[in-house]
């Protein structure tokens, strides 16, 4: 890539909190990052975009050939947890869920702002040759993106039959998991059925996936048959793989809706602290709709060529790899009146001060 360095490391799905020992150094705020050059740039971000950030690094290492940049992809928990204990360096953080920077990051002096960039919904992904799949949609062609089936009416029903399992990520280190648990309870509350989140739950299977050090990635379709996902990334599979479908869940569930807010926000979960401990108490997450979250380290080693990066996702290049890849961009990002002032200069004119979700 025009003579830059770049690394992609995909971080350990393990990590829960605790001590893992490591050769730091200390920064002037006491936080312990490695060592590294100010050529350099660490991108960690959330897996569910991969896609799109593997553009924006290409133009970026394409403006900056000097730069060593390496992307750091994981589950966005897992990520911040990882930044609180000093074990991994990083410069740009981007999350599936905007709240773990304010809720997690924040708390422990790691960050002073964030910034919206990005939106989306779950779905309902399965294959359509499974046969305890069969059921799961309502009448309707299977198009993406123009066209998706709604998921039919008694779809839990379906996920409740002997023998099904629903695939999800750690609820505690992972957006995607938690947001599985919250459309369970969601969908108690929407259909009025006593006890059918933990109905729900008794069929979701956390799998630790690819990365984890397991032999083999669990498949849909031989060991899970359905999984709640951002659609994005579930677009992108079906295209890939003609079996692959998913369907659309209602809007009271599936969490694409800022007018539904106050009605997630029933749901919610509690993960734990990851500050040190008798720092940081428990945290409650609770349910919003879907939306993607930008952060500069405090910290940062390299703060130029992060100002640099984050121009470039909140800019034209970040625009149109999102248009390709997912999720949808929000142009100009957001961010709340009170953070604007910290967001560097630079990039103030790519975002916009006022309510946060669009």
């Amino acid at each position: 890539m025009n003579g830059a360095a770049f690394t992609r490391i995909r971080t350990p799905a393990v990590w829960a909190g605790g001590l893992i020992c490591a050769v730091m150094i200390m920064t002037s705020r006491g936080v312990a990052v490695s060592s590294q050059s100010a050529g350099q740039l660490n991108v960690c971000h959330a897996g569910s975009l991969q896609a799109a950030f593997t553009e924006v690094e290409k133009a970026f290492t394409a403006q900056h050939p000097g730069v060593v940049l390496k992307d750091i992809s994981g589950g966005s928990v897992a990520l911040a947890g990882r930044l609180a204990a000093g074990l991994q360096p990083c410069d740009v953080y981007a999350t599936a869920d905007y709240q773990n920077i304010d809720l997690l990051l924040k708390p422990l002096g790691l960050a002073d702002y964030t910034v919206v960039f990005a939106k989306g919904r779950m779905v309902l992904a399965y294959l359509v040759t499974d046969p305890k799949a069969q059921g799961i949609a309502a009448a309707g062609d299977f198009k993406p993106p123009t066209s998706i089936p709604n998921a039919a009416p008694g779809w839990y029903k379906v996920l409740l039959a002997a023998g099904v399992r629903i695939s999800s990520s750690h609820p505690f280190l992972d957006p995607g998991g938690y947001r599985s648990h919250m459309i369970a309870r969601l969908a108690e509350a929407h259909y009025n059925v006593p006890n059918l989140s933990n109905l729900l739950l008794e069929h979701l299977t956390v799998y630790a996936g690819a990365g984890s050090g397991a032999a083999e990635a669990p498949t849909l379709g031989r060991d899970y048959n359905f999984q709640f996902t951002y659609e994005h990334s579930a677009a992108a599979r079906a295209k890939a793989d003609p079996s692959y479908r998913y369907v659309a869940l209602p809007d009271r569930m599936d969490l694409s809706t800022t007018a539904n807010n106050s009605y997630y926000s029933q749901a919610s979960v509690t993960i734990p602290g990851i500050g040190p401990p008798g720092t940081m108490a428990p945290v409650l997450i609770r349910a919003t709709r879907v939306a993607w979250g930008l952060t500069i380290l405090k910290d940062s080693p390299n703060p130029e060529n992060a100002i640099a990066f984050m121009s470039l996702v909140l800019g034209a290049a970040g625009s149109a790899a999102f248009n390709a890849h997912g999720p949808a961009p929000i142009t100009p990002a957001l961010v709340s009146p009170s953070d604007y002032t910290r967001v560097p200069t630079a990039v103030r004119s790519l975002v916009t001060a006022g309510p946060v979700l669009p």
